[in-house]
């Protein structure tokens, strides 16, 4: 990224006399980058939401139907005991895991708005599937193509942001991800909310409308123009710099753009790049923690928590309907904290 890069301070020198305005072509493609984050958080809020409806357990899952109303000699948790159903969740993050592999390299060598639309497709696929599904095998197949949407907007929608924002405002604009993943769980759990209602096929609108911020971040971008950073990787210099001027709103983009150049030929000069990370003089320790707080947070369990928490309530008691409202409160709680986070 233009001005971190140099070790001697040389480039980062430069970074003072870096300009911008921000512009509605600037704030649109924050925008639907941003809806990146949306399509995780709607699958992460919506999925543990149609998982509890009875609806879709008698559709796919009668055994735990049954187990629901027979009322055994075991705790209500006992009664999602299901390696199907397992399967069913856990298929999305399998596949997420697979694709960031194949999203990396569509992302260094087609660009970050190549992956934007891939990720896009993909998921639209998977809802589509989700939503008609007939039998088990539709299910899964559309939570494989979710998780592969998922995979390639994650890896690409973050470092979109990162390249796109003035250096000034960088962190504030990354954290556009973090806030429109809190908001699609909210969304999400709205919905669920509404649609438990819709007998019996509630549970297929709920799936189905993830098509909907699939659909716009799609359509959006066609339109994105993609990172003069990327550009410059690809040595399609002339347009990265008139990419970076228009979405700087100035044409003295002298500084940036000749760091985001020297940046580029001293990464391509580097022929071990994770061996180079880890070298002492680089000090590892600061690369260490970058990756270490993100993957711990990710071990605590935070997610599974969101995702489960109409199951987790239903467990401790709570009706269907109470399940949801209160995932509702939970995820509002969230998108609170992220906004005051952003702020």
């Amino acid at each position: 990224m233009a001005g971190g890069f140099g070790g001697d301070g040389v480039l980062s020198e430069r970074a003072h006399q870096y300009e911008y305005r921000i512009t509605g072509y600037f704030i649109f493609a924050c925008i639907v980058a941003a809806l990146g984050g949306s399509l995780f958080g709607y699958d992460l809020g919506v999925s543990g939401g149609v998982t509890s409806m009875d609806d879709f357990l008698k559709e796919f899952f009668p055994k735990i139907y049954r187990r629901k109303q027979l009322h055994l000699n075991e705790t209500d948790y006992c009664k999602y005991d299901n390696q199907i159903l397992t399967l069913f969740t856990s298929s999305l993050y399998f596949a997420g895991l697979i694709s960031t592999f194949g999203a990396s390299h569509v992302t260094r060598n087609k660009g970050r708005k190549a992956s934007i639309l891939v990720g896009a497709v993909s998921f639209f696929i998977g809802a589509v599937l989700n939503a008609a599904a007939k039998n088990i095998a539709m299910l899964i197949i559309g939570r494989i193509f979710l998780g592969i949407g998922i995979g390639f907007g994650n890896q690409a929608v973050p470092l979109y942001l990162s390249e796109m924002a003035p250096a000034k405002i960088r962190g504030a604009v990354n954290q556009l991800f973090q806030l429109t993943t809190c908001l699609g769980i909210l969304i999400a759990n709205l919905i669920n909310y509404g649609t438990d209602k819709i007998h019996p096929w509630g549970w297929r609108l709920s799936l189905g409308l993830a098509t909907v911020p699939a659909t716009l971040m799609f359509v959006g971008g066609l339109f994105l123009p993609e990172t003069p950073n990327s550009l410059v990787e690809q040595g399609r210099l002339e347009e990265a710099r008139k990419v970076l001027e228009r979405v700087r709103g100035t044409t003295k983009v002298d500084a940036e753009y000749a760091d985001l150049v020297d940046a580029s030929n001293a990464a391509r000069a580097i022929k071990h790049p994770f061996r180079n990370l880890l070298a002492r003089k680089n000090r590892p320790q600061l690369v260490i923690g970058a990756l270490g707080i993100p993957a711990f947070q990710q071990l605590t369990g935070m997610n599974s928590i969101l995702f489960y928490a109409p199951v987790i309530f239903q467990s401790l008691g709570f009706g269907s309907g109470a399940a949801l409202y209160s995932s509702v409160i939970t995820s509002g709680a969230l998108v609170l904290a992220a906004f005051i986070q952003w702020l």
